[in-house]
Formats: C-alpha cells, structure tokens, sequence
C-alpha cells in the first residue's frame, strides 16, 4: 500500500492542471461551434468547473450531485465569457463534456500503457 500525502502545493497544482486542460477543451467545443474564436476566453470556462471537481472530489460528494452541478457552472461560464444565445450555450457546453470525457480517456490511457512498459 502506497501512501500519499496531500498538500496544499498538491492540491494547487492538481486544479490548475485540470483547469488548464478544461480551458483548452472548452476552446475546442466553442471553435467547434461558432468558428474561429479567441482562445483567451476558454482561460475564463476552465477554472471554475476545475474548482467544482476538486472541492467535490475532496468531500465525497455524489457523482449524481457533482456532474450536474458541473454541467451546470460550465454552462453559466460559457454564457459569461462567449456572449451566445442558450442554444448555442447549451450546444458548446455538451460539446464540452464529450471531448473532455473522450480526450482524458485517451490521455489517462496513454498514461496507463506507458506506465505498465517493461523496462
């Protein structure tokens, strides 16, 4: 059994890896929507989902409560910072969660098969 300490240094580190990665899937999703559009403003989508997942990763919170509750901030995010109709919202925030989920499969199995390599 490996033990692991959690630190504050760790914690930090962990939320603005994971909110660096939702920034730049949140920039795929709204290119993928409404076309060319500056990546400065994916920085504003990443964070607070990030937030969401880690402080309910810390207390246990129920997937059934942390999903939706995710959703629904990336969601409110995506309207800030992009200005768009609901639908088009509604649409980059979907978008948003399939290439997150799908892109962190590939990277979390790369990361998997690299690290079971003999030798």
């Amino acid at each position: 059994m490996i033990l692991q300490t959690v630190t504050p240094i760790s914690v930090a580190g962990t939320t603005v890896l994971f909110a660096l990665f939702l920034s730049l899937t949140a920039h795929l999703a709204a290119r993928n929507v409404l076309g060319d559009v500056d990546p400065r403003r994916a920085l504003y989508v990443g964070p607070l989902p990030a937030v969401v997942g880690v402080v309910g990763g810390a207390f246990a919170v129920s997937e059934a409560v942390l999903v939706p509750a995710a959703l629904l901030v990336d969601g409110v995010m995506f309207a800030w910072s992009y200005d768009q109709p609901r639908r088009l919202v509604i649409g980059m925030t979907v978008i948003h969660a399939v290439i997150t989920t799908l892109l962190g499969i590939v990277v979390l199995g790369t990361a998997v098969l690299l690290a079971s390599m003999p030798g």
